[in-house]
């Protein structure tokens, strides 16, 4: 197959006479000949890559291995740190309220933190990132370590999270180029779940094998510093690229300059603005997670129940990243995001019938599988954004999925007490739902009704190719 930038010696005139479609319309994505040249109809932009693209890029694997290992470590100190604080308390209150601390923080130091991966090269800042994090936890790892001192650390290890996956994040679509960025993106949220699904079965008996929680921190310390020689080794600085750099370095704004910029950057723009607003929608696609423990008792199940109605919608989310990345092309990944959204709450509606525990795990599934419209929308939201404002840009927007999922996981458990636990979920589906048909109208305006096959025109090719 020959690119379009370059011309094949017996094959100096191209012309291209119209896409080929077939019956229905819709492009084939066959080979078009005329005048004795073959000319694939399909565009490169359109072409579908595979995970064998994907891993192929090394800086990728550098920093997918750094991501799932460091992952693995951070499921299994979460389980750590809850069993640490009820040996010490007894208290399922505090244990409750000093795990909610390896949550809450990125709210807050998302916004703050993020714009640093937009003004030092970024691998410099995911290799502080990581050293930051391990020496914390490190601390952690100390037994003599009382237990106030151990949640001021947690909560300053879990704050630089954000600034980590700010940098990777902004660096992800300089190195997967073209297609492969959206795969790449959904390799690593199939991780992320497969990781937490792996936390919520494995951790408690590896701790159990382990004999102490102080080494299981230890070892999540260590997958830090693990993770920070793979991005020293592996992947390039990636310096952001500034627009008009000839003109000099860019004044650097405070903390406030820079959030209000990253705010007017998002909500400015109706392409941004609406895609930052789908992947905010998962806050009421979430909602089952704070419920499970109540829907379980509902339903008649015992523990076991839980842990499988916690695990569904990890696994539903796992799987349709890789499918929806993997066999969509762009132009129909950016079609489905509204209507993805939009049947996203369906299945957690229908769940108030009251179901068995096995039909309820099937539905929020499901609503996982749906839910994969925050993968594409981010998929679309960081390449829209310049390469100097993407670190700040994607922060924010990650802080705002984060506070959304919080608000969503209290509004169900408010709503649980005056209505039952599955009325509560069927109405954060409903009002997702709504919610997303007029995000998903306001969408539409920003794309095609359905995608074409978009053919390079008979001067185009010729000029490039007489080049």
């Amino acid at each position: 197959m020959t690119a379009w930038g370059q011309a094949p010696s017996a094959r100096s005139n191209l012309s291209l006479s119209g896409p080929v479609r077939t019956s229905s319309g819709r492009c084939s994505g066959r080979l078009v000949e005329e005048a004795g040249t073959i000319v694939d109809a399909t565009s490169e932009r359109e072409r579908t890559a595979g995970f064998r693209d994907v891993l192929a890029v090394g800086e990728f694997r550098a920093l997918w291995i750094a991501h799932t290992q460091s992952r693995l470590g951070d499921q299994l100190a979460r389980v750590a740190i809850a069993v640490l604080v009820y040996v010490r308390t007894s208290s399922a209150l505090l244990t409750a309220l000093v795990y909610a601390l390896t949550f809450l923080p990125p709210v807050v130091s998302a916004p703050l933190l993020s714009g640093l991966a937009d003004r030092y090269p970024r691998r410099s800042v995911l290799i502080a990132a990581d050293l930051g994090r391990a020496t914390l936890v490190g601390l952690m790892a100390i037994p003599a370590v009382p237990l106030p001192g151990v949640a001021v650390l947690l909560v300053a290890a879990v704050s630089l999270q954000p600034l980590y996956s700010a940098a990777r994040n902004a660096m992800l679509p300089n190195v997967l180029g073209g297609n492969r960025y959206a795969l790449g993106l959904g390799l690593v949220n199939t991780t992320d779940s497969l990781a937490q699904i792996a936390g919520f079965a494995f951790g408690g008996m590896l701790l159990a094998l382990l004999g102490s929680p102080h080494t299981a921190l230890g070892i999540n310390a260590a997958t830090f510093v693990l993770s920070a020689v793979l991005v020293r080794c592996g992947v390039r600085p990636h310096q952001p690229v500034h627009e008009h750099a000839e003109a000099g370095p860019a004044p650097r704004p405070g903390a406030g300059r820079s959030i209000l910029d990253g705010v007017t950057l998002i909500w400015r723009d109706a392409k941004r603005r609406n895609l930052a607003l789908l992947v905010w929608l998962y806050g009421f696609y979430v909602a089952p997670e704070g419920v499970a423990v109540p829907y379980a008792e509902q339903l008649g199940g015992g523990p076991g129940a839980v842990g499988l109605l916690m695990a569904a919608d990890p696994v539903g989310a796992g799987i349709g990243a890789v499918v929806l990345t993997r066999l969509a092309r762009p132009a129909v990944r950016a079609w489905l995001l509204g209507p993805l959204a939009v049947l996203a709450g369906v299945p957690l509606v229908l769940s108030a019938l009251r179901p068995s525990v096995a039909s309820v795990v099937v539905l929020w599934a499901a609503s996982g599988f749906l839910s994969t419209h925050v993968v594409l929308a981010i998929a679309e939201f960081t390449p829209a954004v310049p390469d100097h404002r993407r670190g700040q840009a994607v922060g924010l927007l990650g802080a705002g999925l984060q506070a959304a999922q919080g608000l969503g996981i209290l509004l169900a458990g408010v709503l649980v007490g005056p209505v039952a636990p599955s009325t509560s979920v069927a109405l954060c589906g409903g009002a997702g739902t709504v919610c997303a048909v007029l995000v998903g109208r306001s969408w539409r305006r920003q794309i095609e009704p359905w995608p074409r096959c978009d053919v390079p025109d008979r001067s185009s090719i010729s000029a490039k190719t007489q080049a």
